[in-house]
C-alpha cells in the first residue's frame, strides 16, 4: 500500500491534508516533525512527504525545524505555508516579513505551468494565512505562483520533485486545492489509489484477532457513532471476549439509553452491560462550571465505573475506546495546541488498572468511521445518528449542571432535531443540537411575565469536522422550532441561533 507522510509542524488544521489525500484512496498518516528521522522515512517506504503549516517564524530559535538531509532522500516533498517557508530556508533561501503586509483569507492566485498545477487555471482563488514569505528562493528552484501581495506564493525544484506553496490547498476556500493535492500525490509521487475501507476492516479484524488472542476487553460504549462502530469491529475480531459497558451518566439525550440498549444489545448481539450511574456523575459535577474541569471529572468517573464493572466480571485485560483522529488532534497530541480535552484522550486519569488501551478507529475521520459502520452492517439510524460527545449534555449545559437544566435541554434538543429531520433539507446538516445557556431573560406568555433560560440552537455543515460552516437554515424551520420550544418547554423563554463557523469557534460550545 502506497503511503504519504505528513510532518506536523504545529498547525491546527493539518488533519485536513490527510483527509484530502485519503479521499483519493491513498493512505496518509501524520507524525510530529520531531519524531521522524531520515531512516524512518526510508524504512517505511513513503512515496511522498507533506510539510504542514504552523504558527512559527523560521528564524525563531525555538521554531520547529527538520533534518536538511530529508531534502536529499529523493522522496517527493510538498511544503505548505510554514512548511513551504521552512523548506525554502533549509534549502538555502531567505525568509522575511511580507513587504505588502500579512495576507489572510481569500486571495487571487496566479500560477505557472508545472506538474503541481496541472489542470489549474492561470488565475484562481486560494486561501492565505501568513505574515512571512520567501524573499529569496534557493538555488535550483523556480517561482511557480504569486499573488498581488506575495511575489513568491509557490516554488519548485522539479528535478528533485520538491515543491512549496504559501497558500493552503487543503481548505475548501482554495478553488483548485483538491486538484493540486491530487497532482502531488499521483503525478509527482506516483501513488496508486489502493487504500480502501474494506481493506481497513479486514486488516483491523485480523490484527486484533491476533493481538488480542486470549484477552478479555472492556469497551467504553458511549452509544455514539464512534464507540458503536469500534464495538462492532472488535466484536468481529474477538466475539464474546468483548464486554461493552454502556454508562448512563445522566447526561444523555432524550430516550437515548433505551435506544442504545435495544440497537446494540438486542439487534446486533453485543455483550452489553448497562450501568445506571446518573447520581454518581451528577454529584461529582455539582457546582462545577469550568468546561475543562467538567471533562476531566467525567473522564475520571468513566474509568472508575469501568474498573468497578471489570472487577465484577473477573480479570479483564484491556480497555477499548472509540477515539478518532480529530479527538487526538484537538486534545493536543503531536505538536498542535490543545483546543479541548476529549474524555477518551486528554481526560483519562494516569493510574488506570488495565494493561493498555485499544483504539481501532484512532486514525479515521468521522466520515470514514460512518463508512466502516455501514460496511459492517450497522443499522443506518445508528451510523448516521447525530454525533454526540463523550461528556454528553455536560458540554451543552453552560455553567453549573443541574437536573432542571438537563430536563429542559433534553426536551428542547429533541424538538429541534425532530423539526430538522422533518424539514428534509436539500443540503443536510452534518450536526445539529441545542445548548442551554446560563443566561435568563424576561418573556411574556398569556399576558403574564415569565423569566426563563435562553436556549441556543447550533447547526453546522462539514465533511471532516476539522472546519465547519454554520448552516443557513430556512427561517421557517427555525421559526417552527423556536415556537415549539418556547410553547412546549416551560422554563425556556428565548431561543437564539448560533451563526459562528469553525474556526474561530468549535462545533460544541464547551
Amino acid at each position: 500500500m502506497d503511503k504519504i507522510l505528513i510532518l506536523d509542524f504545529g498547525g491546527q488544521y493539518n488533519q485536513l491534508i490527510a483527509r484530502r489525500v485519503r479521499a483519493e484512496h491513498v493512505f496518509a498518516e501524520i507524525r510530529p516533525y520531531s519524531k521522524v528521522t531520515c531512516e524512518d522515512i526510508v524504512r517505511s517506504g513513503y512515496k511522498g512527504l507533506i510539510f504542514t503549516g504552523g504558527p512559527n517564524s523560521v528564524y525563531d530559535p525555538n521554531s520547529p525545524h527538520f533534518d536538511p538531509a530529508i531534502l536529499r532522500l529523493g522522496v517527493p516533498l510538498l511544503g505548505i505555508c510554514y512548511g513551504h517557508q521552512l523548506t525554502a530556508y533549509m534549502a538555502g533561501g531567505t525568509i522575511a516579513p511580507a513587504e505588502g503586509g500579512s495576507e489572510y483569507g481569500k486571495t487571487k492566485l496566479y500560477v505557472s505551468h508545472c506538474k503541481l498545477f496541472e489542470g489549474v487555471p492561470e488565475e484562481s482563488i486560494c486561501w492565505m494565512s501568513h505574515t512571512d514569505y520567501v524573499r529569496v528562493i534557493p538555488e535550483g528552484f523556480q517561482v511557480i505562483a504569486h499573488t498581488d501581495n506575495c511575489p513568491c506564493a509557490g516554488i519548485a525544484d522539479e528535478s528533485a520533485k520538491i515543491y512549496g506553496v504559501q497558500f493552503h490547498p487543503e481548505v475548501t476556500h482554495t478553488e483548485y486545492g483538491t486538484q493540486i493535492l491530487k497532482n502531488f500525490v499521483f503525478s509527482v509521487c506516483g501513488c496508486a489509489p489502493d487504500w480502501k475501507m474494506d481493506d481497513f476492516i479486514a486488516g483491523s479484524v485480523e490484527k486484533y484477532r491476533k493481538e488480542l488472542s486470549g484477552k478479555k476487553v472492556l469497551l467504553a460504549l458511549s452509544g455514539g457513532v464512534d464507540s458503536s462502530v469500534a464495538a462492532v469491529l472488535l466484536h468481529q475480531a474477538i466475539g464474546d471476549r468483548l464486554f461493552c459497558v454502556f454508562v448512563d451518566h445522566g447526561l444523555l439525550r432524550k430516550n437515548e439509553g433505551d435506544f442504545v440498549e435495544q440497537t446494540l444489545g438486542k439487534k446486533l448481539g453485543l455483550n452489553l452491560i448497562r450501568v445506571n450511574a446518573q447520581e454518581r456523575f451528577l454529584t461529582k459535577l455539582r457546582g462545577v462550571t469550568e468546561p475543562e474541569k467538567k471533562r476531566k471529572i467525567i473522564g475520571e468517573e468513566f474509568i472508575r465505573v469501568f474498573e468497578t464493572e471489570a472487577s465484577k466480571l473477573g480479570k479483564l485485560d484491556l480497555l477499548a475506546q472509540g477515539t478518532i483522529y480529530p479527538d487526538v488532534i484537538e486534545s493536543g497530541k503531536g505538536d498542535s495546541a490543545v483546543i479541548k480535552s476529549h474524555h477518551n484522550v486528554g481526560g483519562l486519569p494516569k493510574n488506570i488498572s488495565f494493561e493498555g488501551i485499544v483504539e481501532p478507529l484512532r486514525e479515521l475521520f468521522k466520515d470514514e468511521v460512518r463508512e466502516v459502520g455501514t460496511r459492517l452492517g450497522i443499522p443506518r439510524e445508528l451510523v448516521w445518528r447525530q454525533p454526540f460527545p463523550g461528556p454528553g449534555l455536560a458540554v451543552r449545559v453552560i455553567g453549573e449542571i443541574t437536573e432542571e437544566k438537563l430536563s429542559l435541554l433534553r426536551e428542547a434538543d429533541a424538538i429541534f432535531r425532530e423539526e430538522l429531520d422533518n424539514a428534509k433539507l436539500e443540503t443536510p446538516c452534518s450536526q445539529y443540537f441545542a445548548v442551554i445557556t446560563d443566561t435568563r431573560s424576561v418573556g411574556v406568555m398569556g399576558d403574564a411575565r415569565t423569566y426563563g433560560y435562553t436556549l441556543a440552537l447550533r447547526s453546522v455543515v462539514t465533511d471532516d469536522f476539522m472546519t465547519a460552516e454554520w448552516a443557513r437554515l430556512p427561517y421557517e424551520v427555525l421559526e417552527k422550532a423556536s415556537n415549539r420550544i418556547t410553547n412546549e418547554v416551560r422554563g425556556i423563554t428565548r431561543v437564539v441561533y448560533d451563526i459562528t463557523s469553525k474556526p474561530p469557534a468549535t462545533v460544541e460550545w464547551e
